[in-house]
C-alpha cells in the first residue's frame, strides 16, 4: 500500500503534494502567530494541589495585595535630605502610573517610638517623616533599626538599603474570574460538573485568558515605565526592581528570547553542519525546508489548541528541529548510500527504496520518541505534562512532513554524484569498529564502572533548589532577589494560619443545623457573635498563642522577617510603659487607628470574622543549608507541642508550601516517567524485534548511558528541578532511534553471511555515519540552550549533550558488543 502511494500518487503529483503541504503549513502558520507564553506562578505549581486551594482562600480572606519592591541603596545616608527627597520624588513619579495604589516607604510609615507617646495620643495623631515638620533623625534611625515592625524589612540591618514598596491595585475582575474558573474546574475534576457547568467553564476560561493577556501587556508596560523612572535616579544610588509581577514579566521576555535565539541560531548551526558533512546545496536546503515546515506546523497546532509555552517548554523549537533533522539525516544518508551502490538506478527507484527501507525503523524510532515524551504526562506538574503533549504532537507532524516533502522534492531533482569526501576523511567509525572487535571486554568493564558511578551518584541526588538560583547572576531578577533575600528579610513567603475555637465552631455549626429554634442555641449564637466583636476578640488567650507562635518562628534558622499581631504587641508594650497591652488598648487601636495605618500593621494579621490570626514570614531562599521539607515538618510538629490546645488549629500556606510540594513531587515524577518509558520501550522492542534477548540488549544499551545523568547530577550536586527531571525521558526517547536503526541494519547485514563481526563492520560503515551525523546535530542543537538566561535550561542543555554523546558511544560500542556476545540472530 505504501509502495503504491509513492509510485502511483506521490511520484506522479510531487508538485501538488508540495503545494498542498505548503498551503496547510501557511494556514497553520497564521495560528502560530497566536502562540502564547505563560510564565505565571501557577506554571510552577502542582495540578490539583489542595494547598493551592487553601492558599487562595487565605489570599481572599486577608485581601493580600500584589506588590513590587524597589530596593534603594543611596549614595548618602538613608535619612539625609538628598535620599529622602529622592524617595519622595520617585514615589510621586510611580504613584502617577496606572496600576499603583499606594507607596509604602520610610517616608509614610507610622513613627511609633520617635518619640514614645501614650497610645491614645498616638492614635489621635499618627506621625510620619512625611507629615512631620521636623523629626529627630537619631530616634527615627533607632526605631527603624530596632522596631520589630521595620527592622530587616523596611531597612537593612546596616541601614544602607531601604525598600520602597509599591502596592498595586487589586484586580478584582481577575481574581473573580480565577475564582469562578477554579470552582468549575474543581467540579469538572471530580466528575460532578453538569453539561451547563462545563459550557460555562469553557466560556469563563476563554474570558479569563483574554482578560489575562490584556492585563499582562498592560503590566509589562507598567514594569517598563517603572524601570524607565528608576533610570532617572541612577545617580542617586543603586536601585533594583523586584516582585512577583516583575519576575513573571521578565521570564516571559526570557522565554521569547529563548524561542528566537534557539530557533535562529540552531538553524544557522545546522546549515553549517550539513554543509560540512554533505557539501551539496540540495541536502542543506531540503533539511532546512523540512525543519522549518515542521516547526511552523507544530507552532500553529499549539496556537489552535491554545497550548501555551512555559519556561519548561521554551525549548520546544530546538527539540522539534533536532528531532526533525535526525529523521531527515537518516533519509539523506540512506539515499546517498543507495546512490553510491546502484549508480545506474533511476531517481524514482532510489527515492522509493530509500523511503521504503527507512519507513519501518523511522516509524518505530518516532513512536519510541513519542513514548519518551508521553511519559512526561505522568508527572503532576502541568507545564511538564504540556511539554509531553506538545512534543508528542510535534514529532508526529515531523515524521509526516519528512516522508511527504523529502521524496516529493527529490523526485523533481536530477541525480547527482554523491560527495563522500567527509566520510572518507572521518576515521571515527573505523576507530569504533576496532574497539568493538579487539577490545570488547574493556567496553563491558567501562559500562559496569559507569553504572557504579551512576548508582552512587543517584543516591546523592537532591531536590533542594532555590528559586533565586534559576537565574543568571547578571539578571535584574537575581540581583533584586539577592538584595531582598539577604538584606530585607527573605523572599519566599510562608503563612502560618492560627484558627481559634475549632470545637466551638464545629458545635455551633452543628447546633445551627439541628436546632435553629432552640433557646439555648440562640444564647450560644449570641455569645459567639459577641466574641467576634473587636473588643471581645483580643483576649489574653489568643494574644498568648499568637505571641508564642511568633516568637518560636522568629527563633528558627533560615527564617527572615516574621510579622504578626505579636509585632504590634511588642511595639505596644514599649509604648505602654513596658506593660503588656490589654484587650481594651488593642480594641482601641483596632477601632480608632486610621484606616491607612490599620491596613498596614493590623489587618494583614487578624481576621476577626473568621476568628483567625495570620503570622507571615519570609524564608531566606538563598541559604544553601535550607532544607524546605524538613523545615516545614519541624514547624508543624513543634507548633503542636508549643500550643497544646486542641481547639486551635495550625495550618501552613503560601508560596513556600506550594513550591516545596512541587520539589517533593520531583522524585516521584522522575521515577514514574523513567519507569514508564523503560517499560514502554521494552514492550515496543519486543513487538519490533520479536525477541526477548534483542529487546533486553536494546534496553540495556539505552539504560546504561542514560544513567550517567544521575551520576553527574548527584556527584556535582546539581538538584533535580522541573527541567532536569525531563532529561532522562527525553534523551532515551531521542537516543533510542540509534538503537532501532542500528539493530534493524545489523539484522539486514547479518542475513548476508551470518557473520557477526562482518555484520557489525558493514553496519558501522553504513548506518553508523547516519547515527554519528544525527548525534552531532542533536548535541549541537542542545548546546544552544547554554545561551538561556534560565539556569535550569542551561543544565538541561549541558546534561543532554553529555547523555547524547554517551548514547552514541553506547550505540556504536556497547550495543554491537552485546549483539556479538549474545548472538541473538543465530536462531532467526
Amino acid at each position: 500500500m505504501i509502495k503504491n502511494f509513492y509510485t502511483k500518487f506521490l511520484f506522479q503529483n510531487p508538485k501538488k503534494i508540495i503545494l498542498s503541504v505548503f498551503l496547510i503549513v501557511c494556514f497553520l502558520g497564521y495560528f502560530a502567530t497566536k502562540l502564547e507564553i505563560d510564565a505565571s506562578a501557577e506554571t510552577l505549581l502542582l495540578e490539583n494541589d489542595k494547598d493551592l486551594a487553601f492558599a487562595r482562600e487565605v489570599s481572599k480572606n486577608y485581601e493580600t495585595q500584589d506588590i513590587l519592591v524597589v530596593t534603594f541603596t543611596p549614595n548618602s545616608d538613608i535619612l539625609s535630605n538628598t535620599s529622602l527627597t529622592t524617595i519622595k520624588n520617585l514615589s510621586e513619579d510611580i504613584k502617577k502610573l496606572s496600576f499603583t495604589q499606594s507607596i509604602t516607604s520610610v517616608l509614610n510609615v507610622p513613627l511609633l517610638q520617635s518619640p514614645v507617646r501614650p497610645i491614645q495620643e498616638l492614635v489621635d495623631e499618627v506621625k510620619t517623616i512625611e507629615n512631620s515638620k521636623d523629626f529627630d533623625k537619631k530616634l527615627v534611625k533607632k526605631e527603624f533599626l530596632t522596631s520589630p515592625l521595620y527592622k530587616n524589612s523596611l531597612v537593612s540591618s546596616d541601614f544602607k538599603t531601604t525598600a520602597i514598596v509599591v502596592n498595586l491595585k487589586r484586580d478584582k475582575k481577575f481574581y473573580n474570574l480565577v475564582e469562578q474558573r477554579n470552582s468549575l474546574l474543581k467540579l469538572k475534576n471530580s466528575n460532578k460538573a453538569s453539561k451547563e457547568e462545563l459550557e460555562k467553564l469553557e466560556k469563563i476560561s476563554l474570558e479569563f485568558k483574554t482578560y489575562r493577556d490584556t492585563q499582562r501587556d498592560a503590566t509589562s508596560k507598567y514594569i517598563q515605565d517603572i524601570r524607565s523612572l528608576l533610570k532617572n535616579y541612577k545617580d542617586k544610588g543603586t536601585l533594583f526592581l523586584g516582585g512577583v509581577n516583575m519576575i513573571a514579566t521578565d521570564i516571559i521576555s526570557f522565554v521569547k528570547n529563548d524561542l528566537l535565539i534557539y530557533g535562529s541560531t540552531l538553524i544557522l548551526l545546522l546549515i553549517a553542519i550539513l554543509w560540512i558533512i554533505f557539501r551539496q546545496f540540495r541536502w542543506v536546503a531540503l533539511s532546512v525546508l523540512i525543519c522549518t515546515l515542521s516547526v511552523i506546523a507544530t507552532s500553529g497546532m499549539l496556537g489552535i489548541f491554545g497550548w501555551e509555552v512555559t519556561v519548561i517548554s521554551s525549548n520546544f523549537i530546538s527539540l522539534q528541529l533536532i528531532i526533525t533533522i535526525s529523521i531527515v539525516l537518516h533519509l539523506i544518508v540512506r539515499y546517498r548510500e543507495l546512490s553510491s551502490i546502484y549508480k545506474n538506478s533511476s531517481q524514482s527507484k532510489l527515492v522509493l527504496n530509500t523511503m521504503l527501507s527507512k519507513l519501518s525503523p523511522s516509524f518505530f524510532a518516532i513512536i519510541t520518541t513519542i513514548a519518551g515524551f508521553s511519559s512526561l504526562l505522568l508527572s503532576n506538574i502541568q507545564p511538564v505534562i504540556n511539554l509531553g503533549w506538545m512534543m508528542s504532537a510535534g514529532i508526529a507532524i515531523s515524521l509526516l512532513i519528512a516522508f511527504l516533502v523529502f521524496p516529493a522534492v527529490l523526485i523533481l531533482l536530477n541525480k547527482t554524484v554523491v560527495n563522500k569526501s567527509f566520510e572518507s576523511n572521518l576515521h571515527f567509525i573505523d576507530f569504533c569498529i576496532k574497539i568493538v572487535k579487539n577490545k570488547g571486554n574493556k567496553v563491558l568493564i567501562a559500562s559496569v564502572i559507569l553504572i557504579a558511578f551512576s548508582l552512587t551518584g543517584a543516591s546523592l541526588l537532591l531536590v533542594e533548589n532555590s528559586f533565586i538560583s534559576y537565574f543568571k547572576k547578571d539578571t535584574e531578577i537575581y540581583q533584586s532577589m539577592k538584595v531582598i533575600d539577604q538584606k530585607l528579610g527573605g523572599t519566599t513567603p510562608l503563612d502560618v494560619i492560627i484558627d481559634f475555637n475549632l470545637i466551638s465552631k464545629e458545635e455551633n455549626k452543628q447546633t445551627k443545623q439541628e436546632s435553629n429554634d432552640d433557646m439555648f442555641a440562640s444564647f450560644e449564637d449570641e455569645f459567639n457573635s459577641s466574641g467576634n466583636d473587636a473588643q471581645y476578640w483580643f483576649t489574653p488567650h489568643r494574644m498568648n498563642i499568637i505571641t508564642k507562635v511568633h516568637d518560636y518562628l522568629n527563633s528558627l534558622e533560615h527564617i527572615g522577617k516574621v510579622q504578626s499581631l505579636a509585632t504590634m504587641l511588642k511595639v505596644g508594650k514599649v509604648l505602654n510603659d513596658n506593660k503588656e497591652l490589654d484587650s481594651f488598648n488593642l480594641a482601641l487601636l483596632y477601632n480608632n487607628l486610621p484606616k491607612e495605618y490599620k491596613s498596614l500593621i493590623l489587618e494583614p494579621y487578624i481576621n476577626i470574622e473568621k476568628d483567625q490570626a495570620r503570622v507571615t514570614l519570609r524564608i531566606i531562599d538563598s541559604d544553601k543549608n535550607l532544607r524546605r521539607d524538613e523545615l516545614l515538618k519541624k514547624i508543624k510538629n513543634d507548633l503542636k507541642t508549643i500550643i497544646k490546645d486542641e481547639s486551635v488549629e495550625i495550618k501552613l500556606s503560601n508560596l513556600m508550601v506550594l513550591y516545596n510540594n512541587m520539589l517533593q513531587s520531583l522524585f516521584d515524577s522522575q521515577v514514574k516517567t523513567l519507569g514508564f518509558v523503560i517499560l514502554t520501550l521494552f514492550i515496543m522492542f519486543l513487538i519490533l524485534f520479536r525477541s526477548f534477548t534483542i529487546a533486553t540488549i536494546a534496553i540495556l544499551a539505552n539504560i546504561v548511558p542514560i544513567s550517567i545523568i544521575f551520576g553527574i547530577m548527584g556527584w556535582s550536586k546539581i538538584p533535580l528541578d522541573i527541567m532536569t527531571i525531563t532529561i532522562a525521558a527525553i534523551s532515551i526517547g531521542i537516543g533510542v532511534d540509534d538503537t532501532i536503526h542500528y539493530i534493524h541494519r545489523f539484522k539486514e547485514e547479518f542475513k548476508k553471511d551470518h557473520n557477526y563481526i562482518n555484520a557489525m563492520q558493514r553496519s558501522h560503515r553504513s548506518i553508523g555515519f547516519a547515527m554519528l551525523y544525527t548525534s552531532i546535530a542533536v548535541m549541537v542543537g542542545f548546546s544552544i540552550l547554554v545561551l538561556s538566561n534560565l539556569i535550569p535550561t542551561i543544565y538541561f542543555g549541558i546534561l543532554t549533550v553529555i547523555v547524547m554523546a554517551t548514547i552514541l558511544a553506547s550505540a556504536l560500542l556497547l550495543l554491537p558488543r552485546l549483539l556479538i556476545l549474545f548472538r541473538p540472530f543465530s536462531k532467526l
